[in-house]
């Protein structure tokens, strides 16, 4: 007996509908909007059909704010954070799987515990270390005597100091530690035979070679992916960026983007035009990233299930 499933494919098609809708609309009404001229808000306030001001407004962001700048800011301080977090979650996890680490169990709990701390919850004490990285060295003097010690002879005690913030590594560097590429990671590497590792060391390799010429074109897909992830994430970080970039031209696309509005006085109305072609042009370099490494994703997280 063959089950009739019609009724069920259309429901699940009208849902999947119904979302795309749900996520295409906020960005049609963007696109519109941006389309628009200041002098069309005031008088209509927002529509639903296109105009013919769009490039006109996307030149006036380009030329007349510094958005270009932090677009820079941001792709630098993305490419970083996924580049660091894919290279840091990969070491990490062949450690963990292909090495006999006594605590290896509590070592993973504890990168995982990552997770449940994001730098949003602990941002003060970030900015507290970002602010003079060498402060713990500072603090190791104070506590050994030293420091007392360099004083009697020098006559002052020594204080470090390296302030990292508005820079791109102080931008990016608190970023980059996260549990979550060291679990896809480790997932994966345990979907690959036992005797992979085995073979290796017949052919007489260590274990170096056996994590740049084995594991690593093995791990391409979920590399991808977890980059493609990660570089999202990066991209569009806030509390982080707004904190630690004290000046426009370290601030990333995502503070910039703020930061067209007026005050909130309310004497001005903001325009929206100009706001709306500033998120179009902030969108279209993840939307692309996406469109065109999607499958990457897809088969990478995939991969880390079996």
């Amino acid at each position: 007996m063959i089950e009739n499933t019609r009724s069920l494919d259309r429901t699940a098609t009208l849902i999947l509908l119904l979302g795309m809708l749900f996520i295409l609309l906020p960005l049609y009404l963007a696109l519109v909007t941006a389309s628009q001229s200041y002098q069309q808000i005031l008088q209509h306030g927002l529509t639903w059909y296109p105009g013919d001001r769009l490039w006109f407004n996307l030149q006036r962001v380009w030329h007349d704010t510094p958005l270009p700048g932090q677009l820079a800011n941001s792709m630098t301080v993305a490419l970083m954070v996924a580049v660091g977090k894919c290279l840091l979650s990969f070491m990490a996890a062949y450690a963990l799987v292909y090495f006999r680490l006594r605590y290896a169990s509590l070592l993973f709990a504890l990168i995982l515990a990552t997770i449940m701390l994001p730098i949003d919850i602990r941002v003060v004490t970030t900015y507290q270390v970002a602010s003079n990285v060498l402060s713990p060295i500072n603090g190791l003097l104070d506590i050994s005597g030293l420091n007392s010690l360099l004083a009697k002879i020098g006559g002052a005690p020594v204080h470090l100091e390296l302030n990292v913030l508005n820079t791109h590594f102080g931008l990016a560097a608190p970023l980059i530690a996260h549990g979550t590429g060291t679990f896809l990671f480790r997932q994966f590497f345990r979907t690959l035979p036992q005797d992979l590792v085995k073979a290796a060391k017949m052919d007489g390799a260590g274990p170096w070679h056996f994590m740049v010429d084995i594991l690593l074109p093995l791990s391409r897909t979920p590399f991808i992916a977890l980059f493609i992830l990660m570089f999202l994430g990066g991209w569009t970080q806030y509390l982080w960026p707004l904190v630690a970039s004290s000046t426009p031209d370290m601030q990333t696309a995502v503070i910039g983007l703020a930061r067209l509005a007026p005050d909130s006085s309310g004497e001005l109305m903001p325009d929206f035009p100009l706001i709306m072609a500033g998120v179009v042009m902030v969108s279209l370099i993840p939307l692309l990233l996406i469109a065109a490494l999607q499958g990457f994703v897809v088969r990478g997280l995939v991969l880390t299930e079996k």
